[in-house]
């Protein structure tokens, strides 16, 4: 039975956005920005954690510093979309760690993924050696991102916030 999702009032969803902007605050550094002593802001913590609302904390980290200078976005349409082909393809997607996120879409192409590479042979290499040999790939196409805008990983919580 899944576990009922805590009350997000406004020291929650302070506690939420602080967290998603730096996941390594402590239990004191919450409590004191959010208004609350310890104690519950602990256990307000633990709650969000306990209902899957915080799936986990993790470090992200620059993919450039990595040597990783290539960002792609593919599109990929399938020969046809029953179950069994959708299956075979989320399979195969998720072998590859340079294929960073993956989306069954609506529209022209079945999916898009987001690629990240250190350069164009290993995309080529991904395009060739790998997406084009999954049972089922009808159509492949890329576009090369120039220059990143905007990238984060927080949420939007204003929508939860009470409207006067």
């Amino acid at each position: 039975m899944p576990t009922p999702k805590p009350s997000l009032d406004t020291a929650t969803i302070r506690i939420l956005d602080l967290l998603q902007q730096n996941a390594e605050m402590s239990i004191s550094e919450l409590a004191e920005a959010t208004g609350l002593s310890a104690s519950p802001c602990w256990r307000r913590v633990n709650d969000l954690k306990e209902s899957g609302v915080i799936k986990g904390s993790v470090a992200l980290v620059d993919a450039q510093s990595l040597g990783l200078a290539v960002n792609v976005f593919v599109q990929v349409s399938l020969k046809q979309q029953d179950r069994e082909s959708l299956d075979v393809f989320n399979a195969a997607i998720k072998t590859k760690p340079e294929i960073v996120e993956c989306y069954l879409m609506t529209g022209e192409a079945d999916y898009m993924l987001r690629v990240v590479v250190e350069d164009l042979m290993k995309f080529q290499a991904l395009v060739v050696d790998f997406l084009t040999r999954i049972p089922g790939v009808a159509n492949i196409r890329s576009s090369f991102a120039l220059s990143q805008i905007k990238y984060t990983t927080a949420l939007p919580t204003d929508h939860l916030k009470a409207k006067p």
